[in-house]
């Protein structure tokens, strides 16, 4: 997700300590205001709903990169996995609570790893229960949009060399075939990859996060992961060589739209993008430019030629001097993920991304990390309110889905960040509808606000 560009910080931690103390509504001036300016009703059709991730949601992928590594000695994850918040079990229980909230949409990935859990065999079973979900999704007249994968790759895949190797679009495009021919008549919406610029959004220029994308520790857990598989080269994920995966997950874009819309021609077949507000201060606007051109642009051009929309996923802003991306101003509000409170940023990167490429935009991930759900309402009556805006511009927005339905793994900083509409009690997997989830099914139900 987006968000982790600023949870990976961990020496800014103490700095914006002050977080949550000063959470609520008041934290937003002129929120409620802002939206009701922006005010009037969306288009018919327009998508209102909430998130997941597999691997986040699901629990004991145990034949996925990202459970080996978790396990794996040193870790750069806080903690396992584990079962997560059970949602392969109780999936239905929480596609109904979305429903019963208002919403019409639900967002998920299909774990390739329980698809293909060894190279070359395919699991009915799996396949299967992910029917199951879909069926779910449609006999509440909720519509399904579906990431063919989301980070998460087969543990056997990233022992080959994960997206760095030869052969590795190819893999994912079989897999996707695999997956189009036995539930894509079931989806309404899927989009290949989640979020595959992050790797360059949180690296590629000078900033706070400079020496994390290379640390000794992330290169000793890489070293063993191979070593313990045997093939010397685990790559997974932002565990690697960025420019190979790059150019692995450009090509495996290309490819994977092909084989999907080749099965099925009329299904909308997208990508999501992580994408901050980028703001140039003090004479930043070279860097802006050269953040934007690494990226961004190469995934705009990616859809140009293979896409029918494009998933926006924002969550706060950035400001970029000419040295890089700067801290957070002294006097900003921030959240649980030490992020800076910045909703209006949405409304930016809707404007951005609509200036650079002429496709549908659904906003695929938007969201706070807080356990003041007061706050949480708040923001999503911002971001909404910046999304009316857009609209009312005319600019081509068909969706607003919220991250995330479900409190869940939110992965290296484990079960820390709260992002949920809904709350979990992980020693039951007891859930709780919070009053942000009813909020915005009340705007989901009045298409407008």
């Amino acid at each position: 997700m987006a968000h982790i560009k600023n949870e990976l910080n961990a020496p800014r931690r103490k700095l914006l300590g002050m977080g949550t103390a000063l959470a609520g509504a008041a934290l937003l001036p002129g929120a409620s205001l802002a939206a009701a300016k922006a005010g009037g009703s969306f288009p018919k059709g327009f998508l209102w709903g909430a998130a997941i991730a597999g691997h986040q949601a699901e629990g004991d992928n145990v034949n996925s990169d990202a459970w080996f590594l978790e396990n794996t000695t040193p870790s750069e994850f806080r903690e396992p996995s584990g079962s997560a918040v059970d949602h392969y079990r109780l999936y239905d229980q929480d596609i109904g609570m979305l429903a019963s909230t208002g919403m019409n949409t639900f967002r998920f990935s299909i774990e390739w790893a329980r698809v293909e859990p060894v190279e070359g065999m395919f699991s009915v079973a799996a396949l299967e229960h992910y029917r199951d979900v879909l069926q779910a999704c449609r006999k509440r007249g909720i519509k399904a949009m579906v990431s063919f994968n989301h980070f998460v790759t087969p543990r056997w895949f990233a022992a080959r060399g994960g997206w760095e190797a030869e052969g590795a679009a190819q893999l994912f495009a079989r897999y996707c075939d695999k997956v189009a021919r036995h539930l894509g008549h079931l989806m309404d919406y899927a989009t290949t990859f989640n979020e595959p610029n992050l790797p360059r959004l949180l690296f590629g220029i000078p900033g706070p996060l400079a020496g994390m994308a290379d640390n000794p520790r992330m290169r000793e857990m890489l070293a063993n992961a191979g070593k313990a598989t045997g093939t010397g080269k685990f790559s997974a994920w932002i565990f690697g060589d960025f420019a190979k995966i790059e150019a692995g997950l450009l090509q495996g874009h290309a490819l994977a739209y092909q084989a999907i819309k080749a099965v099925r021609p009329q299904l909308p077949v997208g990508l999501s993008i992580a994408i901050a507000d980028d703001q140039a201060v003090d004479g930043g606007e070279a860097m802006v430019a050269r953040k934007r051109a690494i990226a961004y642009e190469p995934w705009f051009k990616a859809l140009e030629g293979h896409g029918d929309f494009i998933g926006v996923q924002t969550y706060t802003r950035e400001l970029i001097g000419p040295d890089g991306v700067r801290k957070p101003p002294k006097d900003a509000v921030i959240t649980s993920a030490h992020m800076e409170l910045y909703p209006q940023a949405l409304e930016a990167t809707i404007r951005y991304t609509a200036q650079n490429l002429k496709l549908p935009i659904y906003v695929t991930e938007n969201g706070i990390s807080t356990n003041d759900d007061a706050q949480r309402i708040a923001y999503i009556q911002t971001a909404v309110g910046g999304v009316a805006k857009c609209l009312k511009s005319g600019i081509d927005v068909r969706g607003y889905i919220h991250w995330s339905l479900i409190d869940n793994f939110e992965w290296i900083f484990g079960y820390g960040p709260q992002f949920g509409l809904i709350g979990v009690d992980r020693s039951t997997m007891k859930r709780t509808i919070k009053p942000s989830a009813f909020v915005l099914g009340k705007i989901a139900k009045a298409n407008g606000v």
